[in-house]
């Protein structure tokens, strides 16, 4: 269960992960064209079937890696035509695989470049989000509504105005929070009654609290960490101690952690926040269905849940944290039908 994606988009960023490498800021380079302004520029250019086309490529990697059931999110249109085109293509890629999607509208992913530079053209942003964009979105199939609650982009009372908007029509609330700086994201998370609030890097004590009182599955997105080497992690083991249920996702962007690997993000998790190899398993499985809505149909073998199953190459199942850096799924099973065989597509 990886349940926090960003499948449909178009275009890659590695010439400017290399620029990180060799010093330069996310802000520099952002300033200078890049960062998601480069994504949403890509994204809007391309062909709702080479969206779809990229869904279903990512969608192949992630069986062969041990998903059957993912999240993915639209955020790189920014504006109604390109936002539906995400989600047409979201589903259009998924259409007849092995891997059952949910889908997340995510138009409060970034303020558009169109749309900076004043307070006015910020908030007709806003209304156009909830009066045109998540109507559609809604209209269109998507599930769940998404924001990016943080400093300098959506903040707290943006953040609810967007969510309360999606929740208005049907629409479950999950958000980014907390991920850069301590903004509060968590407690408006558990305000809100969200499913799930994601990243965490700099959740308080505050918001763990309402967070466990409220029942919001925190996803944590180790992968993240170390893509933008924060040298940072989400605390696993306060949430984990407070009775929060955690899940684990790849968070699979070109901005931020590209991977479609749920064993690869499995050592971070174990390492970078000390999960434990069964905790790790857990926040993979019935944690990542719970943050979906799936915890009654999927994330266990279980008899009337779905047959997903999947056989590792491994002695025991600490290999799965323990040997890194190698694909150990021999096997994959979606929905009771043999969808890997000998770690080829069947």
């Amino acid at each position: 269960m990886d349940a926090h994606t960003h499948l449909p988009w178009a275009g890659y960023r590695e010439s400017e992960f290399n620029e990180r490498l060799k010093g330069a800021t996310y802000a520099a380079l952002a300033a200078a064209g890049g960062g998601i302004v480069s994504t949403v520029a890509a994204t809007r250019r391309a062909s709702e079937e080479e969206l779809a086309g990229n869904v279903r490529a990512r969608l192949d990697r992630m069986l062969l890696h041990g998903t059957t059931c993912c999240e993915a999110k639209t955020g790189y249109g920014l504006e109604k035509a390109a936002e539906v085109k995400q989600l047409r293509a979201i589903f259009r890629g998924a259409e007849g695989h092995p891997v059952a999607v949910a889908a997340t509208a995510l138009p409060g992913h970034e303020v558009p470049p169109e749309r900076r530079g004043s307070a006015g053209a910020k908030r007709r942003y806003l209304d156009e989000i909830a009066g045109e964009i998540l109507p559609a979105l809604a209209a269109g199939g998507a599930r769940f509504v998404d924001v990016f609650c943080e400093t300098g982009v959506f903040d707290l009372a943006e953040s609810r105005e967007i969510l309360l908007a999606g929740r208005a029509l049907g629409l479950v609330p999950r958000l980014h929070a907390d991920e850069l700086t301590p903004l509060g994201g968590a407690s408006l998370a558990a305000e809100l009654g969200a499913a799930s609030a994601d990243h965490l890097l700099f959740v308080s004590d505050e918001g763990i609290e309402a967070m466990a009182r409220a029942g919001v599955v925190a996803t944590l997105l180790p992968g993240t960490s170390v893509f933008l080497r924060m040298n940072r992690y989400a605390p696993a083991r306060k949430l984990v101690s407070a009775g929060v249920p955690v899940a684990v996702a790849t968070d699979c962007n070109p901005g931020s952690s590209y991977t479609e690997s749920l064993p690869a993000v499995a050592f971070f998790a174990a390492v970078g926040m000390g999960l434990t190899a069964e905790e790790t398993l857990t926040a993979m499985t019935l944690n990542g269905a719970a943050s979906l809505g799936e915890a009654a149909t999927r994330g266990s073998l279980e008899s009337g849940k779905r047959g997903d199953a999947v056989l590792l190459d491994a002695p025991s199942l600490e290999h799965l944290v323990y040997h890194y850096g190698v694909n150990p799924v021999t096997d994959v099973v979606a929905g009771g039908r043999l969808a890997v065989r000998d770690g080829r597509r069947v």
